[in-house]
């Protein structure tokens, strides 16, 4: 028998039972659409997490100075000024897989520009800043040794900052006032977006770290001249992290001269490490939400060996009468498969328009990324193909089992 013959049938025999036949392509629908719709959302929280790493800069450790207590209580990291400029110029000298050492001071400040004013965080930071944090210009220059040296009152805006003050002007060469300062921008960073705690990175403005600590934050390093916030450190490599990180818990333990029994007195972050688990762990839980989604699929199968089961009863003559004229069991198997074939591929496809439309529905409607590749959509259609032909299987096999004679006698 002809394919294209075999194929005519099928569709003949589907419409003989339409109702039915929808409700087992609903199965496959809702089981292929669930597949893709997880997938996609499992793929884009991961796409995300690795735009998020690459956003906060490749290989880099952060340094943040102890804590301490008062009264019993801990008053949490950051509380005490254990690290030092000369703890970061000690690491980039005395480290050799070490690419860049940044240190800084933070703190929020009010910024004027003309009529309009914003809330921000000002970072009071080196040249080197941007190179350990992956921190691009879109206009402007960089911050010059010169500016450090000087304690030149310049700044470096986010473009969240230059957005609200300036509008759609260009913001390099205005004067801002930071507190009581006047700034002159120097630049204008190139835009980076949220982190994954929904804080918005551009919402920033860089100063050279001695014009923070002498124009802005003076009150709060008054006492400690030479104290930082913390110490951004960039790696050579991905491999040399873990090494640089241990380098530095031992310098940074020995000029601060602790004991072997004595604790930390500074934290060491690795983003990395840390983006790279919540990347593994959307990971898993992209794995686990689309073999949730497959169970359906599976339903979808056991609809379509039902509908055939079905089938085979109620053409039992039919079946006869093709082997009487000269049909082989093996015509019979193939046309039963076939039809199983047809319900699963035309479920998969409508399976392949809903679970995009309801991936995109989902990304627009709470904010999530979705990433559809293609090879899921082959991967989801081959799937419910596979499907149709595991669960046709024994339908066709116990059609083309039938005896012609006691298939004629059938009523």
């Amino acid at each position: 028998m002809k394919f294209s013959e075999s194929i005519r049938i099928a569709f003949r025999a589907l419409r003989v039972n339409a109702m039915r036949s929808l409700l087992t392509l609903l199965g496959v629908i809702i089981g292929v659409g669930a597949v893709i719709t997880m997938i996609a959302i499992g793929s884009g929280g991961q796409a995300q997490v690795a735009e998020q790493i690459r956003s906060l800069g490749a290989n880099v450790l952060i340094v943040s100075p102890g804590s301490q207590s008062r009264g019993g209580a801990s008053l949490g990291a950051g509380s005490r000024n254990t690290l030092t400029e000369d703890d970061a110029l000690a690491i980039e000298r005395e480290i050799d897989q070490v690419f860049a050492v940044a240190p800084a001071v933070s703190g929020y400040v009010q910024i004027v520009h003309g009529n309009r004013n914003w809330r921000t965080t000002m970072i009071g930071a080196v040249p080197a800043h941007m190179i350990a944090r992956d921190w691009q210009l879109a206009s402007g220059r960089e911050m010059s040794l010169e500016d450090l040296e000087r304690a030149t009152k310049v700044a470096i805006l986010g473009a969240t900052v230059a957005q609200r003050l300036f509008k759609e002007e260009d913001p390099v060469g205005k004067v801002i006032r930071i507190g009581e300062a006047p700034f002159t921008v120097i630049g204008l960073l190139v835009e980076k977006g949220q982190t994954a705690s929904s804080s918005d990175q551009d919402n920033i403005v860089f100063v050279p770290l001695s014009t923070a600590k002498l124009r802005v934050l003076g009150a709060r390093h008054s006492a400690h001249h030479g104290a930082v916030d913390y110490i951004n450190i960039k790696a050579v490599s991905a491999e040399a992290v873990e090494t640089v990180e241990e380098e530095v818990k031992r310098l940074l333990r020995q000029r601060h001269q602790l004991s072997a029994d004595a604790p930390d007195d500074f934290t060491v972050r690795n983003l990395s490490a840390i983006f790279e688990a919540q990347e593994d762990a959307s990971r898993t839980l992209g794995i686990l939400l689309a073999a949730v989604a497959s169970v359906s699929l599976l339903v979808g199968g056991i609809s379509i060996m039902n509908i055939l089961l079905v089938s085979v009863t109620e053409r039992t003559r039919e079946i006869g009468l093709r082997m009487a004229v000269g049909a082989r069991p093996v015509d019979i198997r193939n046309q039963f498969l076939i039809e199983a074939l047809t319900l699963s591929l035309l479920g998969g496809a409508g399976g392949v328009v809903c679970g995009i439309s309801a991936a995109a529905v989902i990304a627009k409607s709470v904010g999530w990324p979705i990433l559809i590749a293609p090879g899921t959509i082959l991967l989801a259609v081959g799937f419910s193909g596979a499907v149709g032909i595991f669960f046709g299987f024994y339908p066709a096999l116990k059609a083309s089992r039938l005896d012609p004679i006691e298939a004629l006698r059938f009523e």
